[in-house]
């Protein structure tokens, strides 16, 4: 097949790219990072999103078998807004239905609520929605949080226990998540850019923690004596924005804690990963959290390539 990865030089993009190639497909990738170093030379081409001029991202996607989108932003800043990020998806959607694409596999996450009031559950619900009104074949995939060499939230909590005196959890930290392993959502992706039935899948990992289980686990794995304390969610949130002042990042939203402690990122379902983060932490537990990783810097640099931790 010929295939369109979006972000193919950002994180899960690259590891959806990666597959695709390993299994004989031509790739091209569409980005906001056309000066970020290609890691794949010149099996990819890339290509300018063009959300202004849809004829153009139109023309890009000609002859496209399947899309695969991962394209989102997690916060609102003055640079993004989930709004933009919700309407520049539509406009993508239905550029690959005018360039004559078969078939869209799209990204979105567990739990996602039109009527919710945390603008990343509700412009999810929305963009489902678009997508399978849209006439073309589909696959929706609901990650909660990804674990990868490149992760944030996993990298950043190691980071955290290694540096701070102590952890605090929003609240009893008693809500769930079920974390997937980049590469496991990736081959997914790739699988059913292949496919041809219209369905919504679950994409959660084989372990279920509630996120004090996680802190405690990355803290126990990296041998690490810390205390972990409840804390109430605002004074956890002023906390987190105190020290994002110091690392230059927006460590978390009010609107992402209240996610977490709304339980969105667990559901009851079957994992479609197989990769356990508790033995995949053990295997990285001598370089995870080293260094900080700031999803703020990836989205204003576009020049430099995504960090492993």
């Amino acid at each position: 097949m010929r295939v369109a990865v979006t972000g193919a030089f950002g994180y899960s993009g690259r590891y959806v790219a990666r597959r695709l190639l390993d299994a004989g497909h031509a790739v091209i990738t569409l980005t906001n990072s056309l000066k970020r170093d290609n890691p794949f030379g010149q099996q990819v081409q890339a290509f300018p999103f063009n959300f202004d001029k849809p004829e153009r991202l139109a023309e890009s996607l000609r002859g496209i078998d399947a899309l695969i989108n991962t394209y989102w932003v997690r916060f609102d800043h003055r640079l993004f807004t989930h709004n933009e990020a919700v309407a520049n998806t539509k406009i993508l959607f239905q550029a690959a239905k005018d360039a004559g694409v078969r078939r869209i596999v799209h990204v979105s996450i567990t739990n996602p609520d039109i009527h919710s009031d945390l603008p990343y559950f509700s412009g999810k619900a929305e963009l489902e929605s678009a997508l399978t009104s849209l006439g073309v074949s589909y696959c929706i995939l609901r990650p909660t949080v990804l674990f990868g060499k490149e992760d944030v939230l996993v990298n950043n909590i190691a980071w955290s226990l290694r540096h701070l005196p102590l952890f605090g959890v929003f609240g009893s930290g008693e809500y769930k998540m079920q974390p997937i392993y980049v590469d496991d959502l990736a081959s997914a992706a790739v699988e059913e850019a292949a496919g041809e039935r219209n369905e919504t899948i679950n994409a959660i990992g084989p372990e279920t923690f509630t996120y004090r289980e996680l802190v405690e686990t990355v803290k126990r794995t990296l041998g690490l004596k810390r205390l972990i304390v409840s804390v109430p969610p605002e004074l956890g949130y002023w906390a987190c924005r105190a020290t994002g002042l110091l690392v230059r990042d927006v460590i978390i939203t009010r609107q992402e804690i209240q996610g977490l402690m709304q339980g969105r990122l667990y559901v009851d379902a079957p994992p479609l990963g197989a990769t356990k983060l508790t033995d995949w932490i053990d295997r990285h537990k001598d370089t995870l959290g080293r260094h900080y990783t700031s999803e703020l810097a990836r989205r204003v640099d576009r020049f430099s390539g995504y960090q492993s931790n």
